[in-house]
């Protein structure tokens, strides 16, 4: 059976806090860990309407604490999640399914991809 490649998440799903994002980001990363995704997409929206960003913001400052504690292999923001970003190339030569992905090459900064 194929490896599961990359499980997608929404973070902003229902409005949520920022504690309560950031729990879901813990409770996403456990269980695509546990079911052995590559990585995962979460959704976290940006602050589009003018207001916001919080969510985008904490998530990221909570993966850079978790990159740098050897805990996830790297983040790639949205704006970064492109064939020229060298994270990204070297993600997609391993999971070249995932050159099929949506977000890729629209500088999204409504995401963050989440190499496990």
């Amino acid at each position: 059976m194929a490896k599961p490649v990359l499980k997608i998440v929404n973070l902003e799903l229902n409005r949520p806090t920022v504690p309560t994002a950031l729990s879901l980001l813990e409770d996403a990363l456990r269980t695509a860990r546990s079911e052995r995704y590559v990585a995962v997409k979460l959704i976290h929206g940006y602050g589009s309407s003018g207001v916001g960003g919080d969510i985008r913001i904490a998530v990221q400052k909570t993966l850079a604490q978790k990159l740098a504690a050897k805990e996830v292999r790297a983040f790639i923001p949205g704006e970064d999640w492109r064939i020229s970003n060298e994270f990204s190339w070297d993600l997609l030569k391993r999971c070249p399914e995932l050159k099929q992905d949506s977000d890729l090459g629209r500088a999204n900064r409504g995401i963050t991809i989440v190499v496990l």
